[in-house]
């Protein structure tokens, strides 16, 4: 039986230091049904002429214009035909036989729509890496964790996490989708630009009966934060898209009481940016809430009757991460969720 068609996607923007330093690993992948294809989102750097010298095996398309993560993969996916997409970021050094185990996964069982492997820090090896460690969750108010990372807290990789499991999301960092799926959903949300588009999607995925997996017998190292520093930009991004993918994908009688909350909660964040001197953070907060109320107006918010709890799905804590994290001090994720669901 011949295996299954796998374009690795890799989007890049003014990354050719990354190009250089990571695309040896990704071509040296040992799965033989591969493509590797680089979609510029609109470069000035210098990584369109080293890909050309360097690397002529591999596939290039050429984006007019920056159109972030979310319209950036929107746009070349349409171009690409395989399988399985996957979307690879190009500061993530990855293991000879990274695919094999996650194609393994995925074609065992129809039902999983993306899967990603586990995440380690390029720089820390021996610790989990912010952008999806192993394996994403999130809590009833939409706080997205991850099994070795709760907010900014990362854990040490004992093994602790090693079971292959139903996650809430998988990491756009390195995420395995399947094709049909991925354009059955309408790819991304491209209103997002960047960050937690790819929750908005794996919880529209669950909403439509798929499973989300995470395989721990896949590994990769991320450097993480390569495209977008930390910044206002990235915070305003976070928080806006956040409380944009609330509003879309919970029931009503849900965001009744979860806005408003969650609008507070961030309020509270803000003002303590604001009191210990960050400036930035305190704008960029306010800045989303303002996003958040345009967003509302122009797409007319609906009832969304009919629509299952947030509860209901895979790799949902029935908590508050926020108090347990803040208040009860708890920084790991096996001391916040329970060890059968961990």
């Amino acid at each position: 039986m011949p295996q299954p068609s796998v374009a690795i996607v890799i989007l890049n923007f003014n990354g050719r230091n990354y190009l250089e330093r990571f695309l040896p690993s990704v071509m040296a992948s040992t799965y033989s049904n591969k493509r590797v294809i680089v979609a510029d989102n609109a470069s000035i750097d210098d990584s369109i002429e080293f890909l050309r010298m360097h690397y002529p095996a591999v596939e290039l398309l050429q984006n007019l214009q920056n159109d972030g993560f979310a319209g950036g993969y929107n746009w070349a996916l349409q171009h690409v035909k395989a399988d399985y997409y996957v979307l690879l970021n190009s500061d993530v050094e990855v293991t000879a036989s990274w695919i094999e185990p996650i194609i393994a996964l995925m074609e065992a069982d129809r039902s999983i729509a993306a899967c990603q492997p586990k995440l380690l820090s390029f720089h820390q090896p021996h610790l989990f890496e912010y952008a999806g460690s192993a394996g994403g969750w999130i809590d009833v108010l939409g706080y997205p964790f991850s099994r070795g990372r709760i907010f900014d807290v990362l854990e040490k990789d004992d093994g602790q996490y090693d079971a292959s499991q139903p996650v809430f999301w998988a990491t756009g960092a390195a995420m395995f989708v399947r094709s049909e799926v991925f354009h059955e959903m309408n790819g991304f949300d491209t209103s997002f630009f960047a960050h937690q588009e790819e929750i908005d999607l794996c919880w529209r995925m669950q909403l439509a009966g798929y499973k989300i997996y995470a395989c721990m017998e896949s590994v990769v190292y991320h450097v993480g934060a390569g495209t977008l520093p930390r910044g206002g930009r990235k915070v305003f991004l976070n928080f806006r898209n956040n409380l944009v993918m609330l509003c879309k994908n919970l029931p009503f009688t849900e965001k009744l009481w979860k806005m408003p909350l969650r609008i507070a909660l961030d309020a509270v964040s803000a003002w303590k940016g604001l009191v210990t001197g960050d400036t930035y953070f305190f704008t960029a907060i306010v800045k989303a809430h303002c996003a958040l109320f345009l967003w509302a107006i122009n797409n007319k918010i609906t009832v969304s009757t009919g629509r299952k709890p947030i509860g209901k799905l895979n790799g949902v804590y029935s908590g508050m991460l926020v108090w347990q994290h803040f208040i009860q001090h708890k920084k790991r994720f096996s001391e916040i969720v329970k060890k059968k669901n961990a």
